[in-house]
């Protein structure tokens, strides 16, 4: 497997996405036509902000697809938000581009940056004509990570073999930013999988169903790239706040133990 680089995403390599560099140009723009300081803005600034669905109609995107964005924007120090309150309902959430000096470059490129690859593969490739969903996105990102080898190496067949194969998997997982613990049942055949601080946490919280399809396809693609095809996926979002639960379970017949020793 390619392990990716760790650390943290360099923040101007975000703007080598071109529509990260439509949305900074476009709250650019809002700035410089904004002449009214707005109640609840950051100090230092006049720009009102835009919200993300403000956002996606000025560039024909998809609300979530540009508040995903966004986000990876703001994580960057390239965009910053706050709440703005006023009449029926939940206060909007704003964005603009900082009034404060952009940070500087670093040559970095951390798993966040991978991730995010996944999830723009999964908005913009399509398979026989039609878009991708989420767990083939995830599970094609897992596939083309895997170690370049002719062939999977054997399908497990012992507790053991299968549980050093759950093993690997988390070792990915922990190169692509995620926290995993595991535990296991039915004598070795299932692991549960604890994730903690998802990388896109933000995102699952609006959109599980694409986050929670992303990680079926990871897990699934991660198995069988380690020759493990004939695999139960399954997972449960947020059993608390922070917290989800993945379920791997292998359908392989084990072989019967052998007697005991003498």
């Amino acid at each position: 497997m390619a392990t990716p680089p760790s650390g943290p995403p360099p923040p101007l390599s975000l703007l080598d996405s071109p529509v990260r560099r439509r949305i900074v140009d476009l709250l650019a723009d809002s700035a410089s036509r904004t002449g009214n300081r707005t109640t609840g803005a950051p100090a230092g600034g006049a720009a009102a902000g835009m919200t993300a669905a403000e956002v996606a109609a000025h560039l024909e995107l998809h609300t979530t697809t540009a508040r995903f964005h966004l986000d990876q924007l703001e994580g960057g120090g390239l965009v910053e938000s706050w709440f703005r309150r006023g009449g029926v309902g939940r206060p909007r959430k704003l964005y603009r581009v900082p009034t404060r000096p952009l940070p500087a470059p670093t040559d970095a490129a951390g798993p966040l940056r991978a991730l995010t690859a996944l999830l723009t593969e999964y908005w913009t490739e399509t398979e026989n004509g039609e878009r991708l969903t989420p767990e083939q996105a995830g599970h094609r990102w897992a596939v083309r990570r895997a170690a370049p080898e002719p062939e999977p190496g054997p399908q497990a067949h012992t507790p053991g073999a299968w549980l050093g194969k759950v093993g690997e998997t988390l070792d990915r997982l922990h190169g692509w930013g995620y926290l995993p613990e595991v535990r296991t049942e039915e004598g070795g055949r299932t692991a549960e999988l604890t994730l903690v601080d998802c990388p896109f946490l933000d995102l699952a919280q609006e959109s599980p169903d694409v986050v929670c399809g992303v990680h079926r396809g990871l897990l699934r693609g991660t198995l069988e790239s380690l020759g493990e095809a004939d695999t139960e996926v399954s997972l449960r979002p947020f059993v608390e706040p922070r917290v989800c639960l993945a379920r791997v379970r292998t359908r392989a017949e084990f072989e019967q133990p052998h007697g005991p020793l003498t």
